[in-house]
């Protein structure tokens, strides 16, 4: 007889708290407390010359005062338990394929916590050694070229690609988005760091590729010390800028007077794996990394920086204190060379990392990748900030299939020559029926229409006023112009493999109509709360089901936040019966259909993040159930859904209030004694002895 399960319910408090009960280390050092500035989209989509008025008298009175893919090719990633009843009494649906598993309570343990025959370890964490020769991690004893050998900090995306001939080997690829130096070095000093500090912190950003390996007896999977494929990027490794803005007078600078060669690549959150075996990467919150736009008094210059966000005065690194091309009045163009989409070929080591111009400057989440029927690359792409964009990119070419050498060259050029669009979302309600609330309309559904606005392909500009370099290099201002809808933070975009429909993680907009904001921008249908706290997801339909298409439908699939709250909308599933979540930020797909989500910022919700499965078909559509919970202060990354295993990157664990390297406020991974370090997590189902159980079944 099928036992009864819990629902994964819990009474949450609705009240909640700023920033999560972080300290606001993450707020400042990742994006450099954006939330507490007000969001550099100022515009109403209107003529940029207005903008700009407004932008310049804004900074006056300032100064005044995110498995080829695995996912998307393997079967799903959970399951064991037989369905039952939830709650006391009512019978549950029958589980879709791969979501047969008991969701975990939400909680606030230190440990990655599973449902019931479920096993993790850790892959590999910040400092283990990625290159062959690299010293083990010493956490009192640091050094800026240990660092550059060895896993850096804060990953965030992973993606894997098989390694053929070597049985369950893989090539890793990780994001190490950004430092929290006075969580990385005791005695940190914010005002006056260290130059080999500094040297440190360049070494731990950047990119990770490395070998790994499964050993099927036990389900583990451990790290290899590949001299052929292993290899850091950081801040100073050599990048090549293509597409049709290489070269441009905004991208030159004195070190690089061809506008062709960077030095790092930074902030990198998410990403993509392509299907010409390939990583990508976004670079996102660069804009704090580059100091003093207070000095910039050229009117174009000066509005340009404030729609990026540039820092006004100096940054909370202090990196412009070691090497002038972070100081944007002595380098003003450098700040230009970061916002792409990074390219990198793990089976090429001798292939130089490529930032695409063809993919726009914005503050990337990543770039996922579908492709058309006649074989064209289809990228996704989320801006993530407040009030910003939802963008697509359709190469030129088909790829090539195979694996020959004229193959791969041709693919390595497909994000490099096509068309850039944004989105524009109408909803199909009456205006008066979106109140701010999150209430559905009478029609029971957030939904409507949308459109694809052209703005750059080739040397082709399709914005008035602005040349095709001005809109690559100035994608926002390009996208301001057209009237792209202002979005809630929109993260990661992904299409489902089996339906090809396309879900839009909107982490959240707490200023979504602040009443006491510069300029307050209310609801609409596709962004329907204000203080959005939570988030929501979309559900994007590309015309004729062609992603090439330049129409489509939408709808909320997700408004998140604590079921308790009328407010709130799971597909029109029984919210009795749902997991509390929060922050939609990563996105995923198992080829069953179903959808897995890693979250941000859940102690919005007094609980930690987690990774949560969410069905899309028949009678259970909506529900949404928590698979595997982070340790205290951590944010859920970097999923990877495969039939036999699952990959989370837990970063910036402990970062909670008052935390520091003399009071952690988290032992994870290693126990007492230890410092908190960032790492990548392998689960799997447990089975017989020596056996693994094949997850799914």
């Amino acid at each position: 007889m099928a036992q009864p399960r819990p629902s994964g319910r819990v009474e949450l408090p609705l009240l909640t708290k700023s920033h999560g009960g972080r300290q606001g280390l993450t707020c400042r050092y990742r994006c450099a407390n954006a939330c507490s500035h007000d969001e550099p989209n100022t515009s109403d989509n209107e003529y940029f010359g207005d903008m700009l008025a407004r932008a310049v008298n804004r900074r006056g009175v300032l100064r005044a005062g995110a498995v080829l893919t695995v996912a998307a090719g393997a079967t799903t990633a959970l399951a064991a338990c037989a369905p039952g009843t939830e709650g006391s009494d009512a019978a549950a649906p029958t589980e879709p394929h791969g979501l047969d598993f008991e969701p975990v309570a939400p909680n606030t343990n230190d440990a990655i916590t599973l449902p019931p025959g479920y096993e993790s370890n850790v892959v590999i964490r910040w400092g283990d050694p990625v290159l062959p020769g690299a010293p083990a991690f010493d956490f009192d004893n640091q050094t800026a070229d240990a660092q550059a050998a060895q896993f850096g900090y804060n990953n965030d995306f992973c993606g894997l690609l098989p390694l053929r001939g070597t049985g369950e080997r893989y090539l890793m690829f990780c994001n190490h988005e950004y430092t929290i130096e006075p969580l990385m070095f005791r005695g940190y000093d914010a005002d006056d760091p260290t130059e080999e500090q500094y040297r440190i912190g360049l070494a731990a950003h950047g990119l990770s590729v490395l070998v790994v390996e499964r050993d099927r007896a036990t389900g583990r999977m451990t790290p290899v010390l590949d001299p052929q494929y292993n290899r850091r990027y950081t801040g100073t490794s050599e990048f090549v800028l293509d597409g049709p803005a290489a070269g441009s007078d905004w991208l030159r600078t004195s070190a690089d007077p061809t506008g062709t060669r960077v030095l790092g690549t930074f902030n990198n959150c998410s990403g993509g794996v392509t299907p010409w075996g390939t990583f990508l990467s976004g670079e996102e919150n660069f804009n704090g990394y580059f100091a003093n736009a207070a000095g910039v008094t050229e009117p174009v210059a000066a509005a340009r920086l404030a729609r990026y966000g540039v820092e006004e005065e100096s940054t909370e690194r202090r990196w412009e204190r070691f090497d002038s091309r972070f100081d944007v009045t002595r380098e003003p163009n450098e700040v230009n060379r970061f916002g792409w989409i990074v390219e990198v070929d793990p089976h090429d080591p001798a292939a130089p990392p490529v930032k695409h111009t063809a993919l726009g400057r914005f503050k990337h989440e990543g770039a996922t990748i579908r492709l058309a029927a006649d074989r064209r690359a289809v990228a996704y792409m989320g801006d993530d900030e407040r009030f910003d964009y939802v963008y697509k990119y359709v190469s030129d070419e088909p790829m090539m299939d195979g694996e020959t050498r004229a193959a791969r060259e041709h693919n390595r050029t497909l994000l490099t020559r096509g068309t850039l669009y944004v989105a524009r979302f109408a909803g199909s309600s009456p205006a008066g029926e979106i109140d701010g609330t999150g209430r559905l309309p009478a029609d029971g559904t957030f939904d409507g229409s949308g459109e694809w606005i052209p703005l750059a392909a080739g040397d082709r500009s399709f914005v008035d006023g602005m040349t095709a370099e001005e809109v690559y290099v100035f994608t926002r201002e390009a996208a301001d112009r057209v009237g792209a809808t202002k979005m809630d933070r929109p993260e990661d975009i992904e299409a489902n493999p089996r339906t090809g429909n396309v879900y839009i993680a909107l982490t959240n907009n707490s200023d979504r109509g602040k009443a006491d904001a510069e300029r307050t921008v209310g609801p609409d249908e596709a962004n329907p709360r204000v203080d959005n706290k939570h988030g929501h997801v979309i559900e994007l339909i590309e015309q004729g089901g062609d992603p090439t298409a330049t129409a489509f439908r939408w709808s909320i699939l997700l408004v998140c936040g604590d079921p308790n709250d009328p407010n709130t909308y799971f597909g029109g599933f029984d919210k009795t019966q749902v997991s509390p979540i929060t922050s939609p930020d990563n996105l995923t797909f198992d080829t069953y259909g179903n959808l897995w989500i890693s979250t941000d910022s859940g102690l919005e919700l007094n609980i930690n993040d987690g990774l949560y499965a969410v069905a899309l078909e028949g009678p259970t559509r909506g529900r949404t159930m928590l698979f595997a919970s982070v340790p205290a202060g951590a944010e859920c990354c970097g999923p990877v859904v495969t039939e036999n295993f699952v990959l989370i990157s837990p970063q910036h664990p402990g970062d909670l209030d008052d935390a520091s390297p003399d009071a952690p406020k988290s032992l994870w991974p290693d126990g007492p004694g230890t410092q908190p370090r960032p790492s990548v997590v392998n689960i799997w189902r447990t089975g017989r002895v020596g056996q693994p159980g094949r997850i799914g079944a």
